[in-house]
């Protein structure tokens, strides 16, 4: 038997899994690795961490399973997005730290850009607003500050490239610098509209096009594993997608309308929108969601900052509960949040606020508030800050959704996802495999190189749990509530 191999690359660990011809995991490895936080609101990964930690977790499950190169059909590939490395080509050697997406350091230049008027540009033509968390002002940092950097690109020995750049370099044996459309369009360099690098966007950043990536269609061969990595040589890297749209994908998003949110430390909510990109009007970003040989798929996208942080904050800042795990049971004790409100900005508001100001703010608290009102509070937040997203999603796209397909380690709480249902008034569907992001680049690299047809895919998943709507007057009074809570929230620090 043959397997897909689905290197999930994130922000604190790299994971390996092992997925089978009917598209069930059968082996995971996990290994963390270290963060780098030189000064404040800097936040840096080592490249070979991130290499050593990835190839290790291959390793790992190769040995559980006993399977050699021979047993792989094709190695997918999906990762944290918008972290940025730089390294000589020659010799395949980092020359800075991985700047993760994260990082605020490039602010100054973003406010800049912003000053001189270039805003509209990059949104116009990157669909994306000019903020440090893209690439593109990260590798401009890196240029201006590293000596060696600028030195090296002129003399066309310099490769640029978002996580998935750097494994497939080093999968390859330094063979091959290319990327996929998903994470180039999160590079503040990629046009939405010729599907390629744009050079009026390199100008304003100051980047040579000779260090960026050839850019290939997600279910493209990428490259073949070479013999000096060690795993075996030959195996076909097959398909690749950043880790928003990789989840996407493996949520089976793929018509327009369709729509998924991940619930981790923060909410990422995702809608396909078609083959063609629509520029949002309410706070969210235009992106690309992918192009395969049979489909091309753009998304807006909405990001929550505070979500799942939220729970940990009253685990550790309140000392509410001693676990995470026990937010839903303390919730579950009272009826209703009892008019007390929680705006978690406890980093500012992203989607679709996008006010960096704003501050978390707890309101109507009385006599006989308790730490479960609280708690349930805490629940509708994250719901509503869900809720807020999907609502500027319809309204941009003019497609209304017949349910929010759900993943994420929140999404075991049944009693978030039945809120969740509630504030927006349409089913919410958690599948029984909550390893989506990772089925997406499996997916991708099944369906390339022909493990799979689209059809042996498509799911009617009758194991997946279905939260219906009750949504009822108290619903609408507490999306009411939410909206004069955000608006306290965003006015605490303009005085």
């Amino acid at each position: 038997m043959q397997y897909i191999l689905s290197l999930d690359q994130g922000t604190t660990s790299s994971r390996t899994l092992v997925i089978d011809k009917d598209a069930r995991v059968r082996a995971v490895a996990q290994k963390e690795f270290r963060q780098i936080t030189p000064q404040n609101g800097w936040v840096e990964h080592d490249p070979e961490d991130i290499w050593n930690s990835q190839i290790d977790t291959v390793r790992d499950v190769m040995r559980k399973m006993n399977i050699t190169a021979d047993d792989i059909a094709a190695l997918g590939i999906t990762n944290q997005r918008e972290t940025t490395l730089v390294w000589q080509r020659s010799t395949g050697k980092a020359l800075h730290n991985a700047i993760v997406w994260q990082d605020r350091r490039t602010a100054k230049f973003c406010q800049q850009l912003k000053d001189e008027g270039h805003e509209d540009t990059f949104r116009r033509k990157a669909g994306l607003p000019l903020d440090p968390y893209f690439s593109g002002t990260k590798l401009r940092y890196i240029l201006d500050e590293h000596a060696e950097a600028r030195r090296l690109a002129a003399a066309d020995d310099l490769c640029f490239g978002t996580v998935d750049t750097w494994l497939i370099y080093n999968l390859t044996g330094g063979k091959e610098h290319v990327t996929d459309h998903s994470n180039a369009s999160r590079t503040l360099m990629y046009n939405l509209e010729t599907n390629d690098w744009d050079d009026e966007l390199l100008d304003l950043l100051g980047v040579p096009r000779s260090v960026l990536p050839e850019i290939r269609n997600n279910d493209a061969l990428f490259g073949t594993v070479d013999a000096s990595v060690g795993i075996g040589a030959g195996m076909k890297i097959h398909g690749v997608a950043g880790d928003q749209q990789a989840a996407l994908f493996g949520q089976q998003c793929w018509s327009a309308g369709d729509v998924k949110n991940t619930y981790g430390t923060g909410c990422f909510a995702l809608m396909n929108v078609g083959n063609s990109p629509i520029r949002s009007e309410r706070g969210l970003l235009s992106t690309m969601g992918w192009i395969t040989k049979s489909q091309k798929a753009y998304a807006l996208e909405g990001s929550v900052f505070v979500a799942g942080a939220a729970v940990q904050w009253l685990r550790d800042g309140l000392n509410i509960i001693s676990d995470s795990n026990e937010i839903e049971a303390l919730a579950k004790s009272v009826d209703g949040s009892d008019g007390v409100a929680f705006v978690p900005a406890l980093t500012g508001l992203g989607s679709p606020h996008w006010d960096p100001m704003a501050r978390g703010t707890i309101i109507g608290l009385h006599r006989g508030t308790t730490k479960a009102h609280i708690a349930r509070a805490t629940l509708e937040a994250i719901a509503l800050q869900s809720h807020d997203l999907i609502s500027a999603m319809e309204a941009d796209s003019g497609k209304k959704m017949t349910e929010l397909r759900v993943d994420g380690g929140a999404t075991r709480n049944d009693l978030l996802m039945q809120i969740q249902a509630d504030m927006i008034d349409t089913d919410v569907r958690r599948p029984s495999n909550q390893e989506m992001t990772a089925m997406g680049a499996a997916y991708l690299a099944g369906l390339g190189c022909g493990y799979w047809k689209a059809n042996d895919l498509r799911s009617d998943d009758t194991s997946s749990d279905v939260f219906h709507s009750q949504a009822d007057e108290e619903s609408a009074r507490l999306k009411d509530q939410w909206q004069r809570a955000v608006e306290r929230s965003k006015a605490w620090m303009q005085g």
